[in-house]
């Protein structure tokens, strides 16, 4: 590897970081076309499901310049036929000589194969360039494969003293304006935003992306309601496709609690439940089978609380405000029964970041390593 490898595949993630929020179920991917001399002849992002490929867009740009030339690309070419063509084999016959890309696709049905077409075609191929900084950027995508359920980002708002909201239950606004408008940047990044019927009740939250522009790609609104009751009329189920709003009831709810809800357009899971609550492993796996690849839980303490304990949260993003409010019952960010400190959730590393007066803190859940 050379340090234009590196220059030209940094210039591929730019790209490919041009997709993010759009491209779900798929990964983001950028790809930089080089001839021999050197020139940047092609470039490509992959900006939405079902539409083109990087590799395909970088070569079209290229042209007849794709001969003997360099392929840089963020994640393996695909040897699969999906909503589009197999990536590969368009690769072969643009007459490439070279790909270079950091990380074979985790995807079942790609998974090295487009490495193999390449070779078998007389294509060098390295991998192994910027393979961490790759693996970060789609970490989402790859959680998702590697799992088979949706990565779950927990995202909070608390004062620094760890209150989502005062003793009467008050949490607008903890956070400033800045603060709330990088949330929803969050948001555009989710195929699901996941509350609690606690927080329907309450705040009766729209749980839609408000970029001051419509978002062509508003992910699914998530009610986990045990016992079926969120209101017909709740702004959740209003505030876009009503479809696309679901409500996660118990497979004991009365049929008339669900009917009312499915007349509103929701579309209402019914979900084994554990301890009196609705499964959150059965829901993530009924979201994974709707192609949703990244979960935001914006439940209060109790529904993180669960998400802890089902061992399926995957990162944490929360906001710190410089507020102290105190209060024996002011709810915490997450609630439960608690955890003995040598048994408590690791974090890690930090990404600390200032957003007007907040802070954001995010990081990784931490997990032993499997067992082979």
């Amino acid at each position: 590897m050379t340090s234009n490898d590196e220059r030209f595949m940094r210039r591929a993630l730019e790209l490919a970081d041009q997709g993010r929020g759009l491209t779900s179920p798929n990964p983001m991917v950028g790809a930089v076309v080089v001839a021999p001399s050197g020139e940047v002849v092609g470039e490509g992002v992959h900006r939405r499901a079902g539409g083109p490929h990087a590799e395909i867009t970088a070569l079209r740009a290229a042209g007849p310049r794709t001969r003997g030339a360099t392929l840089y690309v963020t994640l393996e070419p695909c040897a699969h036929h999906g909503r589009t063509p197999p990536c590969a084999q368009a690769v072969m016959e643009a007459g490439v000589s070279r790909v270079v890309a950091p990380l074979a696709d985790p995807n079942p049905l790609v998974a090295g194969r487009g490495f193999d077409a390449l070779r078998d075609a007389g294509i060098e191929v390295s991998v192994g360039l910027l393979a961490e900084e790759a693996a970060r950027q789609n970490r989402v995508f790859f959680t998702a494969m590697r799992e088979q359920r949706p990565h779950v980002t927990l995202k909070a708002a608390m004062t620094l003293d760890g209150k989502i909201a005062d003793t009467h239950g008050a949490s607008r606004w903890i956070t400033g304006a800045e603060a709330r408008a990088h949330a929803h940047r969050l948001r555009r990044e989710a195929d699901a935003i996941v509350v609690g019927i606690a927080t329907v009740l309450r705040d009766d939250p729209e749980l839609t992306v408000r970029l001051g522009e419509p978002w062509p790609c508003q992910p699914y609104r998530v009610a986990l309601d045990t016992e079926a009751r969120t209101p017909p009329g709740a702004r959740l189920i209003a505030a876009g496709d009503p479809a696309r709003a679901i409500v996660a009831v118990g497979d004991g709810v009365s049929e008339g609690r669900v009917r009312s809800l499915e007349a509103a357009g929701a579309t209402v899971v019914r979900c084994p439940t554990r301890d009196g609550r609705v499964d959150l492993g059965f829901l993530l796996g009924e979201l994974f089978a709707r192609e949703v690849r990244g979960v935001l839980v914006e439940g209060g303490g109790e529904v993180h609380a669960a998400f802890l304990d089902a061992g399926v949260v995957d990162s944490v993003a929360v906001f710190v405000a410089p507020l102290l409010v105190g209060g024996r019952t002011a709810p915490s960010v997450v609630g439960g029964a608690g955890r003995e400190l040598k048994s408590g959730v690791r974090l890690g590393p930090l990404a600390i970041t200032r957003v007007g007066d907040d802070i954001l803190v995010e990081a990784d859940v931490i997990r032993e390593p499997r067992e082979a």
